[in-house]
């Protein structure tokens, strides 16, 4: 017997064992990754992204098609990480715009969200690239519309869907030179076929272990007893009640509930007219308490560590000092007046990060190539910068489109991102803003000032490949420019020389080097010498930057 329409259950089934399946599949995903750096996190971005927004719709109670549509809109918006996951959170945001006004699916509207689908993911990337996610995703739209003529069967409509999106995929190296070098599909393309084959498991009625999924507010309170002290992960129990001074909404609500998920796990977040009612097992309590008085005073506050057995001292001295801090932020937030101008840097490495404070960045957000923030990690960045005006600095081309997507969330400041895809474009941008000049102005001029730097990145390679016309093997060190890996070897030293031999000309005037927490201080004032000898024409200005995985991260100017 035919199976004609999906209802609100079997929707919430499909999408969470979708989120299974990649999260299950995210480490095989990684390994696609063109580039054998120790930071290769497709399967990992699109993981985290997904998982946003599994956690929300697994934590509704009486759900229906519209507030499903909006867990999944809302969690992979807010939680999307690098490239993939905003492009994955695009998809499934033009998806559910298309599913929310029905009670049931069937495989005309199927076809037509995934129409949508792919023209708001197609929208939202500038330079849209075939071979891609996107290639994927639009091939499964048009094969969907194909079959929606001619069936009405769910069970012959999925699996034709998926398997044409499979083929897709498969021809991915054929439409982009590197992944064909590299011999590998697109990984973001697989992220997505395994969303979609973790889902059709579900309406197969297979046996799915939704194990990974945590549930938000729906979650239960485990008291410190039932835990063992090696496997808490959060090691504050953190308890308030918000008495809020404007109405809390259900955009509120979803926005604290997203930033307490950034910080922490076990969340309780339960609004009763003017009173909201908080739990979160976090490691850093004043962030939820600092968040909280955000919208309104705090009463009955309450900190337990759940590693320690005789801590009531240890709890009543961190209460103090994160409400006193969490005060302290607060009274000085409001009163402050605005500022016109802004800066938030996306940065990793003490060193690097205090470049930035120097330089006058108000707000850094911890991340990079190891870690992609978030645009909820984003939006929180802007809440905290009290400005009419905010540039924003990626750092990094994998994050440059979760910090538009906050752009976008954004209404009640003028956001303007930089799109640095290095720390030292970053650094140059902050460098090269003139107060005196109006914010457009300033705006062209630095993105006209990162076109200036060439950037190099020296780490090691995690695994076989060939690409960029070289052979690589694991733990090789490889030098990586701009638009490519400049050079490979076995020693640190000798590889950066190499790098800097393709990325030093005639016109240089400056090169910066900064050393990584792997690498000593007289071992890099010792290579800033060597380099010095070969370039006596260029400055050489050496930093501690402390960044992990990249032995030097180097800019010529």
């Amino acid at each position: 017997m035919a199976v004609k329409t999906i209802n609100t259950e079997m929707l919430q089934k499909m999408f969470l064992a979708g989120a299974a399946n990649l999260e299950a599949k995210k480490e095989y995903i990684n390994e696609l990754n063109v580039f054998p750096v120790p930071d290769g996190d497709t399967g990992t971005n699109m993981t985290l992204t997904i998982m946003s927004a599994a956690k929300e719709v697994r934590a509704l109670e009486n759900p229906d098609m519209v507030s499903t549509a909006k867990a999944i809109s809302s969690g992979s918006l807010r939680g999307a990480r690098g490239n993939s996951g905003v492009i994955l959170s695009q998809l499934l945001r033009g998806f559910t715009k298309e599913i929310r006004e029905y009670e049931e699916i069937d495989v005309n509207i199927l076809a037509q969200a995934c129409e949508r689908a792919t023209a708001t993911a197609y929208k939202a990337v500038m330079k849209p690239k075939e071979g891609t996610i996107l290639t994927v995703a639009k091939g499964a739209a048009q094969k969907a519309a194909e079959l929606a003529e001619t069936t009405e069967d769910l069970e012959v409509f999925i699996p034709e869907v998926i398997s044409y999106a499979e083929e897709v995929l498969k021809q991915t190296p054929e439409m982009l030179p590197v992944l064909k070098e590299a011999g590998v599909v697109d990984s973001g393309g697989q992220g997505l076929i395994e969303v979609l084959r973790g889902a059709y498991d579900a309406f197969l009625g297979k046996e799915i272990d939704y194990s990974a999924i945590e549930a938000g507010p729906a979650t239960k309170m485990v008291k410190p007893s039932q835990q063992v002290e090696t496997d808490i992960k959060f090691g504050y129990c953190t308890e308030f009640i918000i008495m809020t001074e404007k109405e809390f909404t259900e955009k509120d609500e979803t926005e604290f509930k997203g930033y307490l998920e950034s910080i922490g796990d076990s969340i309780v977040c339960v609004a009763d007219e003017d009173v909201v009612k908080v739990h979160v097992h976090t490691n850093d309590p004043g962030l939820a308490i600092q968040k909280g008085l955000s919208y309104g005073q705090l009463s009955r506050m309450k900190i337990d560590n759940m590693r320690e057995e005789h801590h009531e001292k240890l709890i009543r001295d961190a209460e103090k000092v994160a409400a006193q801090q969490a005060e302290t932020a607060q009274e000085k937030k409001k009163k402050e007046p605005r500022k016109p101008v802004g800066f938030i840097a996306v940065s990793i490495g003490e060193g690097m990060n205090e470049i930035f404070r120097e330089l006058g960045v108000d707000y850094i957000i911890e991340g990079g190539q190891t870690m992609n923030p978030s645009t909820d990690d984003m939006l929180t960045a802007i809440d905290n910068v009290n400005a009419d005006h905010i540039f924003i600095l990626p750092n990094n081309k994998n994050i440059i489109l979760a910090a538009n997507q906050a752009q976008s969330l954004t209404k009640d400041k003028d956001i303007l991102v930089i799109p640095t895809k290095t720390v030292p474009q970053g650094i140059t941008a902050v460098i090269s803003y003139m107060p005196e000049a109006d914010v457009d102005t300033n705006f062209e001029s630095m993105k006209e000032a990162i076109g200036n730097v060439k950037t190099g990145q020296v780490t090691y390679a995690v695994r076989d490949t060939h690409i960029d016309d070289k052979e690589i093997h694991e733990g090789d060190i490889m030098g990586i420019g701009d638009k490519g890996i400049l050079s490979v070897g076995q020693s640190v030293e000798e590889t950066t020389k190499e790098m800097l031999g393709h990325m030093v000309d005639e016109d240089s005037e400056l090169i910066s080097l900064y050393y990584g927490q792997d690498v000593l201080a007289e071992d890099a004032e010792r290579f800033a010498a060597a380099v010095e000898e070969i370039y006596p024409d260029v400055d050489i200005d050496l930093h501690a930057g402390g960044q992990p995985i990249y032995y030097y991260v180097i800019s010529v100017e």
